[in-house]
């Protein structure tokens, strides 16, 4: 499966990038790294610069067609450039319209909020997007992992960095569900 690992040019926690990454490639899926533009983006720990990756594909050159999944990494700044991206949110809402499975950690949610999706949906996410969510219609929920079948697709939502082995095993599962 070609899974698209959406992120920012710069903001992502990198670890929320990297390990579900890891994650797909060790089953055997092909993830792809998509942002709003061509050359690289700039991870981070925190709030330091990590390690640069290079991006395969821009938003609005590709679409959801192409890809079996969706995944949104987190960081404070990552999902907060992406929601003020027309092509980004687009693409994001892409995946709902045609039922394709979406997982989403710690702050990621934002991007969800802003495309407009999350509307009725049970979810987690960074502590601090509680109201956000619940303004947005979502009931949110203090969980390591949360998956949401309640609505055009599977959502799948983890709340930190220390989530990941759960939300990386949880997005898997529903993920190769949703392939049929």
């Amino acid at each position: 499966m070609h899974i698209a690992f959406l992120t920012a040019p710069e903001g992502v926690e990198q670890v929320e990038l990297t390990e579900p990454w890891k994650a797909a490639k060790d089953a055997g899926h092909e993830p792809v790294l998509v942002s709003t533009q061509s050359g690289k983006i700039q991870g981070f720990d925190h709030l330091d610069k990590a390690d640069t990756f290079p991006v395969d594909e821009v938003v609005g050159e590709t679409s959801a067609d192409a890809f079996g999944g969706l995944v949104l990494p987190g960081g404070v700044a990552n999902p907060d450039f992406l929601r003020t991206d027309e092509k980004a949110v687009a693409f994001v809402k892409d995946f709902f319209t045609q039922g394709r499975p979406v997982a989403a950690i710690c702050h990621a949610p934002w991007t969800l909020v802003e495309a407009d999706v999350v509307r009725g949906r049970t979810l987690t996410s960074w502590p601090s997007l509680r109201t956000d969510l619940r303004n947005a219609g979502a009931t949110w929920v203090d969980e390591q992992v949360k998956v949401c079948d309640g609505g055009s697709n599977v959502l799948v939502t983890s709340r930190k960095p220390d989530d990941l082995e759960a939300f990386c095993a949880t997005y898997l599962a529903e993920f190769a569900k949703a392939a049929g």
